[in-house]
């Protein structure tokens, strides 16, 4: 076996009229983020840090904005199949990092329960989950709250590759 880090990152404009899902649970807030699927920042960073760590392309590529099928999706729903996908080439998630770049509503109150979301979905016991939650102290579109941001890290255990 070997071990592999994958980064993502993901980042959407907040607009009204959206509701603000974050780690796979509604968040309470006036604004959301504008996106194709439900613009879950959390678990596309997420989805992304683990394609990256199996070298299988990116989000994107998996689930293309232009295509209708993957409109107003559930980014659970995308990182279920990440995830499928991993676990059918042999690979096994050991932990993952997630921070949230967020002006407002502050998320101090929501973390623990967003850690646990983080743990069913990925099917990770909670110690092995890490949850930050970041302003941008009004620095660039995330600063001004007109922004949400997060990025990803995770470690993957596969099976040795063959060499050819």
């Amino acid at each position: 076996m070997v071990f592999r880090i994958g980064h993502g990152f993901d980042i959407h404009p907040l607009v009204e009229g959206r509701r603000l899902v974050l780690a796979g649970m509604e968040v309470p807030c006036e604004v959301g983020c504008a996106g194709h699927s439900d613009a879950d920042v959390v678990l596309h960073a997420l989805a992304d840090a683990l394609l990256g760590a199996l070298a299988a392309g990116d989000i994107g590529e998996w689930f293309p904005d232009t295509d209708a099928i993957w409109k107003d999706a559930d980014s659970a729903v995308l990182l279920g199949k990440v995830l499928d996908a991993a676990a059918e080439k042999g690979a096994h998630l050991v932990n993952i990092d997630v921070t949230i770049y967020l002006e407002r509503p502050k998320l101090g109150a929501l973390k623990d329960r967003m850690r646990a979301r983080l743990a069913e979905l990925t099917r990770l016991d909670a110690g092995c989950v890490g949850l930050k939650a970041r302003t941008f102290e009004g620095f660039g579109p995330v600063g001004a709250g007109r922004a949400a941001a997060a990025t990803a890290v995770v470690l993957v255990e596969i099976p040795h590759p063959e060499k050819d």
